[in-house]
């Protein structure tokens, strides 16, 4: 664990590096014009990024994927901390950012027109499917609390606005019966905050979907010790299927955080947006460089050895960039 925190430490530091000075809307890449399909080369440009909570898994990697496509093509990425998934995709859209991290359920609500997105179908695309989040629910050991339906009443952190996180716990929470806008005193927090009422007591639980480690939640176990416990949400996996196919049965393993045994969790894997409009060749070059150099993101943060190539076009019902689809020969 300690050599672990030290690779975050870096890649934290990598992604201030590389972040500095962003936040808004860059110079985008310029298009390609007629290149086609058959130049998998990025053109001059900048771009950039939406991530997510600076404690998350998205930022870490986002901020290892800015620095490899400023190393290796014509394109100068930048990555940005954000609130997450439906906030990235809305400001990807708008023009804000040119690239986003994003949960699957929340992409595809986003084509579909549906949840946050209601009556309006976004004009994104993927260029892969990246690992998968693991729904991780830590509470208070003192709190009452040993499942979703025992939140009742209780102080939950529910995420950032805008976040995937928040989408999966209001549907963790109305699968189990809960309203949650009035069963629950939700704390729409990012995860600094929300670790910070973990370990001051002015919250009894959290919801958080990320890679595996998560750097804040580390940080509360390894405060907190017995005083905070996972509990399994795997009861309310079939309710969530029938909203959307993409969430499956995940494990967070024992080792992780240092817990007594594993926890049977809801697992739900992530894809990178771009718009419609993205350069085919640009798509094509960062696509074709995420599995070529692989291994450099999994030094930024182990969530990324998870990113498989054989897995790289399932992002249904979000489609392939055709940059993406030639990259990956598809």
């Amino acid at each position: 664990m300690r050599s672990w925190t030290l690779r975050v430490a870096v890649g934290v530091l990598s992604v201030g590096l590389v972040a500095a000075g962003c936040g808004g809307k860059q110079t985008p890449a310029a298009s390609n014009g007629d290149q086609g399909t058959a130049a998998c080369e990025a053109a001059d440009g900048r771009i950039t990024i939406a991530t997510g909570n600076s404690g998350g898994v998205y930022y870490v990697v986002g901020g290892g994927l800015a620095k490899l496509i400023s190393d290796n093509t014509k394109l100068k990425a930048t990555a940005a901390e954000t609130g997450a998934s439906v906030q990235n995709i809305q400001q990807l859209v708008a023009g804000d950012y040119d690239m986003a991290f994003s949960l699957a359920d929340t992409a595809a609500d986003a084509v579909a027109g549906k949840g946050a997105f209601e009556g309006k179908p976004q004009q994104v695309q993927a260029l892969t499917r990246l690992y998968p989040n693991y729904t991780q629910v830590l509470v208070r050991a003192d709190s009452g609390i040993n499942s979703v339906a025992d939140m009742r009443g209780k102080r939950i952190s529910t995420g950032s606005p805008k976040s995937g996180t928040e989408v999966i716990a209001q549907r963790l929470l109305t699968a189990a019966g809960l309203n949650p806008e009035t069963d629950v005193q939700a704390q729409r927090l990012d995860l600094a905050k929300t670790a910070d009422g973990m370990k001051d007591g002015s919250i009894d639980g959290l919801v958080w979907s990320g890679g595996l480690p998560t750097a804040q939640i580390t940080d509360i176990t390894t405060s907190l010790k017995d005083k905070v416990k996972f509990i399994d949400i795997t009861p309310q996996l079939d309710a969530l299927k029938k909203i959307n196919e993409v969430y499956d049965r995940g494990v967070i393993p024992a080792a992780t955080y240092g817990q007594p045994a594993d926890v049977p969790t809801v697992a739900v894997p992530n894809v990178l947006l771009v718009r419609t409009d993205f350069p085919e060749g640009d798509a094509c070059a960062v696509t074709k460089l995420i599995y070529e150099k692989k291994s450099d993101l999994e030094a930024v943060h182990p969530a990324a050895k998870d990113i498989a190539r054989d897995k790289a076009g399932m992002t249904d019902p979000v489609p392939l960039h055709p940059g993406s689809l030639d990259a990956l020969g598809e």
